[in-house]
């Protein structure tokens, strides 16, 4: 969790006081993270999602969670949130705008209506 410390501000009542205060940080957008398989939320929203050479989906945000990142994807029968692991997420290429997915059967597959014999 990042904290700020400003210049100033010595107690509670001046830090409170700065609530819903807006922040402003400059970031070179173009730079990536030191890591050769990391990424940024922003360079992952909007990328494309391939299952099996067909196109699922897209990326509508990154959820960070204590186990693992999700990837929430929206497809045409909602949105499915996959776990962001190389098992399930072999090959990210944001300079071809896709993620290419390996996910657990049935993660993506309409639910079959119960029979009622």
């Amino acid at each position: 969790m990042p904290v700020l410390f400003l210049d100033g501000v010595t107690d509670r009542n001046q830090a409170e006081s700065l609530i819903r205060a807006i922040l402003l940080v400059e970031a070179d957008l173009d730079a990536s993270p030191p890591e050769p398989e990391a990424w940024y939320d922003r360079q992952l929203v909007g990328l494309k999602v391939h299952r099996d050479d067909a196109e699922i989906g897209e990326i509508v945000r990154v959820d960070h969670l204590p186990a693992q990142d999700l990837l929430a994807i929206k497809t045409d029968s909602g949105e499915v949130l996959l776990p962001f692991v190389k098992a399930f997420v072999p090959e990210v290429d944001v300079q071809a705008g896709k993620v290419t997915i390996t996910p657990p059967g049935g993660l993506f597959e309409e639910l079959a209506e119960p029979n009622e014999d």
